[in-house]
C-alpha cells in the first residue's frame, strides 16, 4: 500500500510520521496521482504546529504543491488521461506517494518543465504571479521591498519583479543569503543582522521610499516596513515567519500617509479554473522564457520530512526545497 506523512498530533518534526494510507479510487472529477516530487514550503510548518489548523481536524497530511503523473481518471474527466504529467497546488494533502485529487485543481506540466522543477515552483511561483500581477499591479519604475529575499518565494519573486521593469529591494540574514538573493534579481540587498533596513532603504532611494513593501516575516519587521513606504504605499503581508503581526491601530495607515495594507492568500486569489489556469501559464511562460530560472536547492526523502522541516525552520534553506517519495 502507498505511504504518506500523517499529523496526529501538534507539534515539532517529531510528530510527522510515515505510514501506510490507501488513496482511494477516484471519484467523478477526480484523478489518482503518483507523485514524482513535492514541494516543502512554511507554509506546511504552520500546519503542523497548528498555527493554520485544518478546517477539518487531525490527522492530516501536509503538504501543498507536488508534481506527478496521473494513474486513473474519474468519470466526467476527459482532458487528462493516464501518462499525463501534472502539477498543482492545493491546502493540503502533497506529502504521499499516491493521492486523489479534484481534476480541476492540477494543471498540465508543459515540455521544457521537469517535475521537480514544476514541483518546487507551483506554491511559491503563483504566489509570486499574484504578488506582482494582482495585489499589487508592478509596472516599469516601481521601486519594491521584499522580506526574506533568499527564501523560496523570494529568489522567484527578484528574477519576476526585475523583468517587470522594478527596482528591487530585498532583505536578508547572512552575506551569504545576500549575493544569492543578488544573482536572482534583487539590485539591492540589505542585511537585516547588521544593517537597520529601514535606513538602508531611505538611502537606497535617496529617501522616497517604497510603493510597495511585501512583507513575509510578520512581527519583527511590520512596523519598518511602514516606515519604508511612500505616501499612498501598499503593505502586503503574506505571511508571518517571526509570529504574528500584533494589533494595531488601523489610524497609523493615515499617520504615515494614506497607507494600504493587505493580507492576501493564494487559496483567495486563485479559486475557479479560469483562475489557476492564468495564473499557471503566466507562471510557465516566464520560465520558459528564461525570465526566471528554478532552481532545486535542497533534496529530501519523503520519508525525511522531519528533517526538512527542522532545517527550514533552523533557516539552513535557500531557495526551492523538495521532497522524492
Amino acid at each position: 500500500m502507498p505511504k504518506a506523512i500523517r499529523i496526529h498530533t501538534h507539534g515539532g518534526p517529531e510528530v510527522l510520521t510515515f505510514e501506510e494510507v490507501d488513496p482511494g479510487r477516484p471519484g467523478r472529477g477526480e484523478i489518482l496521482v503518483r507523485h514524482t516530487a513535492i514541494g516543502v514550503n512554511f507554509i506546511d510548518v504552520y500546519h503542523r504546529t497548528g498555527l493554520y489548523p485544518a478546517a477539518n481536524g487531525l490527522p492530516i497530511t501536509p503538504g501543498g504543491e507536488a508534481a506527478g503523473v496521473v494513474l486513473e481518471v474519474g468519470e466526467g474527466v476527459g482532458w487528462l488521461k493516464p501518462g499525463d504529467r501534472i502539477a498543482y497546488v492545493v491546502r493540503l494533502g502533497a506529502y504521499a506517494e499516491q493521492r486523489v485529487i479534484a481534476a480541476d485543481h492540477v494543471v498540465k506540466i508543459p515540455d521544457g518543465i521537469g517535475d521537480e522543477q514544476a514541483a518546487g515552483m507551483m506554491l511559491k511561483g503563483m504566489t509570486v504571479e499574484y504578488l506582482l500581477r494582482r495585489t499589487f499591479k508592478v509596472k516599469p519604475g516601481d521601486t519594491l521591498l521584499y522580506h526574506a529575499a533568499a527564501g523560496g518565494v523570494g529568489l522567484i519573486f527578484g528574477q519576476w519583479a526585475n523583468h517587470l521593469g522594478a527596482t528591487v529591494i530585498g532583505t536578508a540574514g547572512s552575506p551569504q543569503k545576500a549575493e544569492l538573493a543578488r544573482a536572482h534579481g534583487f539590485h539591492h540587498v540589505i542585511d537585516y543582522r547588521s544593517q537597520d533596513f529601514v535606513q538602508e532603504v531611505a538611502r537606497i532611494t535617496e529617501g522616497r521610499k517604497c510603493d510597495v513593501v511585501y512583507d513575509s516575516v510578520g512581527k519583527d519587521t511590520f512596523a519598518g516596513s511602514l516606515e519604508c513606504l511612500k505616501r499612498l504605499g501598499t503593505f502586503v503581508s503574506f505571511g508571518q515567519s517571526s509570529g504574528p503581526i500584533p494589533p494595531f491601530d488601523i489610524g497609523i495607515l493615515a499617520q504615515k500617509g494614506s497607507l494600504f495594507a493587505t493580507r492576501p492568500t493564494l487559496f483567495s486569489y486563485n479559486v475557479t479554473r479560469e483562475e489557476v489556469e492564468a495564473s499557471a501559464a503566466a507562471l510557465f511562460e516566464v520560465v520558459l522564457s528564461g525570465a526566471v530560472n528554478i532552481r532545486v536547492n535542497q533534496r529530501y526523502a519523503l520519508t525525511d520530512a522531519a528533517r526538512a522541516h527542522a532545517d527550514l525552520e533552523a533557516r539552513k534553506t535557500t531557495g526551492t526545497t523538495i521532497l522524492l517519495p
